[in-house]
């Protein structure tokens, strides 16, 4: 499994991310995830739809909490044929505990963290905390990666009118 050291930063702190590096033109790669009712889902489930996919540290910090609220009120916008979900290592009803007490209703929350699949998969996968990184993966109808955002410092907030870009691009 590949490492990049000193891929982002925590609070200036360097971190290493575990995985292989995704990019533009790849296949996105098919991981299993848990839904808020411990449901398994695939990201190919997806498919023919436009997918955001905003994997985040835990959304029971300030800047995860923002990040999704905002794609959820973005999500309202895009219309019907994009998905945005939110991925992150938090368990299943602490997902489901979080959506309900924020009002999240278009985002779907997804959890990694039985096996850290996305995490390793996608790259994103914090070896020193075991949380995955602020990372925003845009896929097409077809589920291939055309837009990919990793926030080089995770307290910070992903760039949000590249990512609607990306998404008005493909709709």
């Amino acid at each position: 499994m590949q490492e990049r050291k000193n891929a982002v930063t925590l609070r200036g702190n360097p971190m290493t991310l575990v995985g292989n590096e995704i990019k533009v033109g790849d296949k996105a790669p098919d991981v299993e995830l848990l839904d808020n009712d411990l449901k398994p889902v695939r990201l190919s489930d997806f498919r023919g739809k436009v997918v955001v996919v905003s994997s985040v540290p835990s959304l029971d910090t300030p800047v995860c909490d923002m990040e999704t609220r905002r794609f959820n009120t973005e999500a309202a916008a895009l219309g019907p044929n994009v998905v945005i979900l939110t991925v992150s290592n938090d368990l299943p009803f602490a997902q489901k505990r979080w959506c309900g007490a924020a009002g999240v209703d278009k985002v779907r929350t997804l959890s990694d963290h039985r096996e850290a699949a996305f995490g390793q998969g996608y790259g994103v996968l914090i070896k020193e905390l075991r949380l995955l990184a602020r990372s925003i993966f845009v896929l097409d109808a077809a589920g291939v990666v055309r837009y990919v955002q990793h926030v080089q410092e995770v307290s910070q907030e992903p760039d949000y009118a590249a990512v609607v870009a990306a998404v008005k691009k493909l709709i």
